[in-house]
């Protein structure tokens, strides 16, 4: 026979205990991964808007999230392994990202667990997915149109220095978009009549070796070819850009913020709240399959009237005319 003093405490710690079981449940943590080709300083900017895609969906990192971080640090051999890491620790999604090879090692690594990427270039092309409304399998991401726009941004530049006769362009050659940029790129110059040089950089001390080559060779402006190792580097080529006065353009408004004088692109930070926003989506059940793969709304032309100003230049009224920002 239970007493009803003993009932009372029976029932109570019952009561007790359920609040306990039920915030555990609350609090219970998912877990994704996100896997990169370069380092975490670099991308800082592009972590942040990731998570801030995440909270938008309701997922905030430290509360019911948490995130396994995995960068190559420009070792592009250490991607495989990296997924396959993911992989083993059974992660909830993937964000692959920062370069074609990361996606495509994450491809090979799992065909179950979701994956959301960021491509450069056309992702059908480069064989990630089916179609851009249907991808198919188990990826979706953002189609960043960093390599489609890659003649505009020559065409940019001829107009900011229609002079200009020969013109080069740095390319990373462990970049598997940079094969199709380079065709477009050359495309254009022809068109407009000028000389293309081509530049190889794949490390941050070939980097710095392009730049007194530029002066050698007698290129009157820089393009920067779209390369994740780039925009790791960025704060480093605007500044040999400034000592060795070369006008450039890059890929991103993050180079037009650290001192670059033109940028024509999409949003990178954008991309990657995207990025966080479709893996909250697949957390919440929605199949990668069935999320078409997204493209930029805006492309931005930013100018920094600073750099240009420091260059000894006076940009185009009509370039300022159009441009989404300039930084004074």
């Amino acid at each position: 026979m239970i007493r009803r003093r003993d009932l009372i405490m029976l029932v109570g710690g019952a009561a007790a205990a359920w609040p306990l079981a039920a915030r555990a449940q609350q609090t219970a943590t998912t877990v994704v991964g996100f896997l990169n080709g370069e380092s975490a300083v670099s991308y800082a900017p592009m972590v942040a808007a990731f998570r801030r895609g995440l909270s938008t969906v309701g997922y905030v990192e430290g509360q019911n999230l948490a995130i396994e971080f995995r960068w190559s640090e420009n070792q592009p051999d250490q991607l495989p392994t990296l997924a396959a890491d993911l992989v083993e620790k059974r992660v909830a999604a993937i964000a692959a990202t920062g370069g074609v090879r990361a996606v495509l090692a994450a491809k090979r690594a799992t065909a179950d667990i979701p994956i959301v990427f960021t491509s450069g270039s056309d992702p059908i092309r480069l064989g990630i997915i089916n179609s851009f409304n249907r991808p198919g399998g188990n990826l979706t991401g953002v189609n960043m149109l960093i390599t489609e726009i890659g003649a505009k941004r020559l065409g940019l530049l001829h107009e900011l220095l229609p002079a200009a006769a020969r013109i080069a362009v740095m390319v990373d050659p462990n970049n598997p978009d940079s094969d199709t940029e380079l065709k477009d790129v050359h495309a254009a110059a022809l068109a407009i009549g000028v000389r293309l040089d081509v530049l190889h950089a794949s490390t941050a001390q070939e980097i710095e070796a392009v730049f007194p080559a530029l002066v050698q060779t007698g290129a009157q402006a820089l393009q920067v070819a779209g390369a994740p190792l780039f925009i790791a580097q960025r704060e480093r080529i605007a500044a040999l850009a400034a000592r060795h006065h070369m006008p450039s353009i890059y890929e991103a408004k993050n180079y037009a913020e650290a001192g670059g004088l033109i940028s024509y692109g999409p949003s990178v930070v954008d991309v990657y709240r995207q990025v966080g926003v479709y893996v909250g989506q697949v957390l919440k059940g929605a199949r990668p399959s069935d999320l078409p793969v997204v493209q930029p709304t805006a492309i931005e032309l930013v100018i920094n009237l600073k750099t240009a100003k420091a260059l000894g230049l006076t940009i185009p009224s009509g370039l300022l005319a159009i441009a989404d920002e300039v930084i004074e």
